[in-house]
């Protein structure tokens, strides 16, 4: 876990994978629609009618926030799960310095069903986040939430009293406080809390934005145009809970803002085209936060939070997965008073953003170790013993930066008394295969499994009859598919600002092989002596002679 470092805003509640279905119409009760596939979506593959995206109410707030250079952190619960790991490759892309305890039952999942005018329907599965108890707020993150200049929470899928703790922590501190409240009352209640919590909740926000329906929910004595009206049901509001802001958000319409002084109507920008309209309202409270913090009058800050609105909509799923593109979207959409728009850099010791990385990895591994079959390495050593009682030889080959990998896995399993050499992945179909002779074993490593360079290889020297291992972090790829052994080495998380670069696969394509080496050492009857024979210069060599009779 990080510390704050007088981040400007950090916030705890729903982090939530969202599973989007794509459908003509949100069908109503005893209904059926189909479901269908989004060309639009590449990553989740071709026909494919589910696609994952980071979400939920205070992730989106903090990852617009910070797609528009504001210092933000998160606190709070997750599971060490496949769902937890993407979310946190999220967080780390965009700078999101993480305070989280990893040891929920699941971390959140919504599925949602977005329709072709943007409508959409949302079922949540709130795990780690509703388990969060007011006692380990306090515990565990309070010195998190006094590092910061404002904190943030919500009503959606956190217990009250685990809000309410937040509130308290924070008003001890002197640190503002804003309340997303986004279900309407009769939904938090008893779900997340009694109503007597949710009355506390809602008067301990310094800054209140529920939404346009769970706003009206509140004030069932207003009705007709008044009930339509968000300028009169944040006016009411704050009279009512006595915040010293109240913003209502109105969808397309943008939003009302009721404070000291004033009492006013901010227009939203036009979106070019409404594709899904999830998290809407999250946007709009992160632009709201980076305009408040960057010194921007209500008018303009609450403009602000409307143009980064109109640009989530535009997009399918609500996290600004690509905070470049967000940016320069909302740019284009406000014209307001100059704001630094420098992309976020969070703020951190030196160094901190190495030992993220370092923790990032060692997860990953962690969890590969927690997942890997004994079987699966038992039927490697098999194949690899196979080849060599028949005097063949493995070669070890991949593409990149499993080039490298590969030069090291080779020289460290022939170093432990199984021949094996490197093969060029490239070199391969213009000669190299030569060195392969039917019934040797190529072991691949490749952490998508689809590199087309590899395939070729591969090809080149399946022809002339070796044996294939997959070292690869996807069991469904083509490589996966050609191989008799499949080694997993995947991982959800690279680690760095950008999670690109291949750093946690890396790591877990080492660990994989140097694993495969301890195996056929064993297998092989390695003897100190041996090794020494192997090893007849440098430190290594003089401690194996050291101790031989």
């Amino acid at each position: 876990m990080s510390s704050a470092r007088s981040l400007e805003v950090v916030g705890i509640g729903s982090m939530v994978v969202d599973r989007l279905h794509r459908v003509a119409r949100i069908p109503g009760p005893d209904a059926k629609a189909l479901l269908r596939a989004d060309p639009s979506v590449g990553a989740s593959g071709p026909g494919a009618t589910v696609h994952e995206f980071v979400g939920g109410v205070l992730l989106n707030q903090l990852g617009w926030a910070a797609a528009l250079g504001l210092g933000t952190g998160i606190f709070g619960r997750q599971a060490d799960d496949a769902h937890g790991r993407f979310l946190r490759a999220a967080m780390d892309r965009l700078g999101i310095v993480r305070h989280l305890v990893l040891d929920g039952s699941a971390s959140s999942h919504a599925e949602l069903f977005v329709d072709d005018a943007g409508g959409r329907a949302i079922y949540m599965a709130p795990g780690a986040t509703a388990e969060t108890t007011a006692a380990q707020v306090r515990a565990e993150h309070a010195d998190f939430i006094r590092g910061a200049r404002r904190v943030s929470t919500e009503v959606s899928q956190l217990p009250l009293a685990a809000v309410l703790e937040v509130l308290k922590i924070a008003r001890e501190a002197g640190i503002p406080s804003v309340v997303d409240l986004d279900v309407p009352p009769e939904d938090a209640v008893p779900a997340l809390g009694d109503a007597a919590s949710l009355v506390a909740v809602l008067r301990g926000a310094d800054l209140l934005k529920p939404s346009k329906v769970a706003a009206r929910a509140l004030l069932p004595e207003v009705t007709g145009a008044d009930a339509e009206d968000p300028l009169v049901i944040a006016v009411r509001l704050r009279e009512r809970y006595g915040n010293e802001a109240v913003v209502v958000t109105d969808g397309a319409a943008g939003c009302a803002v009721a404070t000291e002084g004033a009492e006013l109507r901010v227009p939203a920008p036009p979106a070019k085209q409404v594709v899904d309209t999830t998290g809407a309202g999250d946007a709009f409270l992160g632009g709201l936060l980076v305009g408040l913090h960057r010194g921007l009058d209500w008018p303009d800050a609450a403009y602000l939070g409307c143009a980064c609105g109109a640009a989530c909509v535009e997009k399918l799923g609500a996290f600004p997965d690509d905070p470049a593109a967000a940016r320069a979207r909302v740019r284009e959409l406000y014209d307001g008073p100059a704001i630094e728009w420098s992309e976020a850099t969070a703020r951190r010791d030196p160094g901190a953003s190495a030992l993220e990385a370092f923790g990032v990895i060692v997860e990953e591994v962690e969890q590969l170790r927690r997942r890997s079959d004994p079987a699966t390495y038992a039927r490697a050593l098999e194949l690899l013993r196979e080849v060599r009682v028949q005097g063949g030889r493995i070669h070890v080959t991949g593409i990149g930066k499993c080039e490298h990998v590969a030069r090291y896995a080779a020289a460290l399993i022939a170093s432990t008394g199984t021949p094996a050499t490197f093969l060029h992945g490239t070199e391969a179909v213009h000669g190299s295969a030569g060195q392969v002779v039917r019934g040797d074993a190529l072991l691949a490593i490749s952490n998508s499994g689809e590199t087309a360079e590899l395939r070729a290889a591969v090809e080149a020297v399946g022809a002339l009859g070796a044996r294939l291992v997959a070292v690869t972090g996807e069991p469904e790829s083509w490589l996966a598919r050609r191989a008799e052994v499949v080694i997993d080495a995947g991982v959800a998380r690279e680690g760095g600002p950008l999670g690109f670069a291949p750093r946690a696969s890396v790591a877990a394509e080492l660990v994989a092989l140097a694993a495969l080496s301890a195996a056929l050492e064993e297998d092989r009857g390695l003897t100190r002596g041996d090794y020494a024979a192997r090893h007849p210069g440098g430190a290594l060599g003089e401690r194996s002679r050291g101790g031989e009779g």
